[in-house]
């Protein structure tokens, strides 16, 4: 609101619905709560990401595996959420000898993940897909790859026999990894992120397949000075989590004694997540976001002075990454596109009562 900022998603992962203990009903209660109290008149922009098909368990049952994540889309838009990144990258075999055949199956689920899509979305309402054609983390994405993909992707979607609206946005992979990888004293490697890449990805899914552009995922680590380079590349999504998790266990607000009590759960509860190579700080790094989940109670409760100090140093970072990436003053963009739909949410069962 400070900064008259329009296009703003809030985004929670299948991975992340799991390790916050927070399912979409959850989560779109919270944030509409949190617009509610500030007195924020407008759209929200809730996003399913990363709604991803895990690559063991496709092999060894696909069929249960893909169902999981048609349930989790289904539950997600009951909710409120019509945006839904479909991640079906993990399933890309580099070891087919073409890049069409290594894109095969990513190509196929995310259609038909697409067409359910479409056939769930309210009235009046046309929810934004996301595909992804190169796993975070992984080796850099390449527009080979991203016309292969979309080539088999838009003709496993023509089989609908339907003029089926596809993906309004591709994310890839330019050298990050989610949460940034920790050096054995606990801080973060610097990262080489390939912005020629990102730009000739977003360039050629806007030119030829009438994208928004590319994503980029993992963002959250780099170092400052290198946000302003996201607007010039053309990139359409940025997507910062970690860093402001970082913020808030790094905060000297935050009680020493709730960072101890959720650090020891992570060394007693999680240290089957230990390899061997980690040191005890790259051990806590990796793993202390999962402590949001079962800490949630006391997260939610701290004292309401704490609460403002670390929601203040929160703001100001926020507040430097809208004007790096050129957001802000952009409200009139949301007015001008966007139509709001009037769409019943069910009352969740809990509250029924």
């Amino acid at each position: 609101m400070k900064d008259n900022v329009g296009p703003v998603i809030f985004e929670i992962a299948r991975s992340e619905i799991d390790y916050t203990f927070q399912r979409p009903e959850e989560y779109t209660c919270a944030v509409t709560a949190a617009a509610i109290k500030v007195g924020y008149k407008g759209c929200l922009f809730l996003q399913g990401d990363h709604f991803q098909v895990n690559a063991k368990k496709y092999a060894s049952d696909p069929d249960k595996e893909v169902q999981k994540v048609k349930d989790l889309i289904w539950e997600a838009i009951e909710a409120g959420f019509y945006n839904i990144d479909i991640d079906t990258s993990t399933l890309v075999d580099l070891s087919k000898p073409t890049v069409a055949e290594q894109q095969k199956i990513n190509c196929g689920l995310a259609a038909e993940l697409t067409t359910m899509i479409r056939d769930l979305e309210p009235a009046g309402m046309t929810i934004s897909v996301g595909g992804e054609i190169g796993e975070v983390g992984g080796k850099n994405s390449t527009v080979e790859e991203l016309r292969a993909f979309m080539a088999g992707y838009l003709e496993e979607l023509g089989k609908s026999g339907e003029n089926m609206k596809g993906i309004s946005k591709i994310s890839v992979q330019t050298g990050t990894t989610h949460g940034g990888v920790p050096l054995p004293d606990g801080t973060i490697a610097k990262v080489k992120l390939d912005f020629d890449t990102l730009e000739k990805l977003s360039a050629v899914a806007k030119a030829e397949f009438d994208l928004s552009g590319a994503v980029q995922h993992g963002a959250s680590t780099l170092p400052n000075e290198a946000f302003d380079r996201f607007p010039t590349t053309g990139t359409a999504e940025i997507h910062l989590a970690t860093g402001f998790q970082n913020m808030i266990y790094d905060s000297t607000h935050m009680p020493d004694a709730l960072r101890d009590q959720i650090y020891q759960y992570i060394k007693t509860e999680l240290i089957r997540e230990k390899k061997d190579t980690d040191t005890e700080e790259q051990f806590i790094y990796k793993t202390r976001k999962k402590g949001f989940g079962p800490f949630k109670k006391e997260l939610w409760h701290l004292p309401q002075g704490v609460l403002k100090s670390i929601g203040a140093e929160l703001e100001n970072q926020f507040t430097f990454l809208f004007g790096k990436l050129n957001v802000k003053n952009t409200s009139d963009i949301v007015a001008k596109y966007i139509k709001p739909a009037d769409i019943p949410l069910r009352i969740p069962e809990s509250l029924r009562a």
